[in-house]
């Protein structure tokens, strides 16, 4: 049952940093609107579910900040001789860094509409086993101290079908 963990994260990272992905996208956004977004690189999207905190303590993390992780699997067990067949709650969270508070929400809801916008573009069959039908929420988070002055993050909650043997 853990496999649908890895496999969905593993999918969803996939489309974040590959051609057309997150990184193309947040460019193009820079370039056309001339709006100079900080700039993201392949590096800071990362496959890990840990706090800004710790993340800040432990290994110098860049901003802005993409993570992906897997919240919750369940399975429902919807098809007989089935292993796994239900859902797991996948999240991309968006962290960004600015020395004025005033800075912040602007970008954060920039790059949750990419994601978003991203996510819109992909939906149907992510890897074997794994299906995204569309919706997610996002939440913003308050504004902390953290990164170069304060920080603010958003999470991008969606849910992907799956069914394994």
């Amino acid at each position: 049952m853990a496999n649908i963990s890895t496999v969905a994260v593993s999918a969803l990272y996939g489309l974040l940093t590959g051609a057309n992905g997150l990184l193309e996208r947040i460019d193009e956004i820079s370039r056309d609107a001339g709006s100079g977004l900080p700039t993201l690189l392949a590096s800071d999207i990362l496959q890990r579910h840990v706090a800004a905190d710790i993340a800040e303590k432990t290994s110098g993390v860049r901003y802005p900040s993409v993570h992906v992780f897997c919240e919750k699997v369940v399975n429902e067990l919807r098809e007989k001789f089935r292993r796994f067949s239900g859902t797991a709650d996948l999240v991309v969270e968006i962290r960004v860094s600015h020395e004025h508070m005033d800075q912040l929400q602007k970008v954060l809801q920039t790059y949750a509409e990419v994601v978003t916008d991203l996510l819109d573009s992909k939906r149907g069959h992510w890897a074997p086993g794994v299906f995204y039908t569309g919706g997610y929420t996002i939440q913003y988070g308050p504004v902390k101290r953290g990164g170069r002055g304060f920080l603010q993050s958003a999470k991008v909650e969606l849910t992907v079908n799956g069914s394994m043997e």
